[in-house]
């Protein structure tokens, strides 16, 4: 018998996934709301933060897919990459040019990165949650039935 490569993670990983991503993310946030920044400055490293995950769950997805057999085309996988690596050039660049003392810098990026490793460990959590069923070729249509 072959063991399964397919494991359930367990409840307790579970939790603090979620807690290490509320952590992260909630504290970026409320980190940027106590900041005394200007509110672009502000609606800059929200949007970083919300790209940073964007980038972060696609690219973890498109690796885990083709590491399964899932057809992911190279240009996607690249694709994924590069705006993942643009994310965090992009919060180093702003942190550096900052005029923030060097605590609040270390703050965000520890959190930002916190909060980053944390989503790819729950989406991680929820697609091995899911019950295994037989991967769907992309020129098959589920029924409206």
């Amino acid at each position: 018998m072959q063991p399964s490569l397919h494991t359930q993670p367990s409840p307790h990983f579970v939790f603090a996934s979620w807690v290490a991503l509320g952590v992260g993310f909630f504290g970026f946030l409320i980190g940027l709301w106590n900041a005394q920044m200007e509110l672009n400055e502000k609606g800059y490293y929200f949007t970083l933060l919300i790209f940073g995950l964007f980038a972060a769950i696609s690219l973890q997805k498109s690796i885990r897919d083709k590491t399964e057999g899932i057809f992911v085309s190279n240009s996607y996988l690249s694709l994924c990459w590069f705006v993942f690596a643009l994310a965090l050039a992009l919060l180093v660049i702003g942190l550096y040019n900052a005029t923030l003392l060097l605590s609040e810098k270390g703050f965000y990026g520890i959190a930002y990165f916190l909060a980053l490793y944390a989503s790819i460990s729950v989406q991680k959590n929820i697609r091995d949650l899911e019950p295994q069923t037989p991967h769907q070729s992309p020129n098959t249509k589920k029924s409206l039935d």
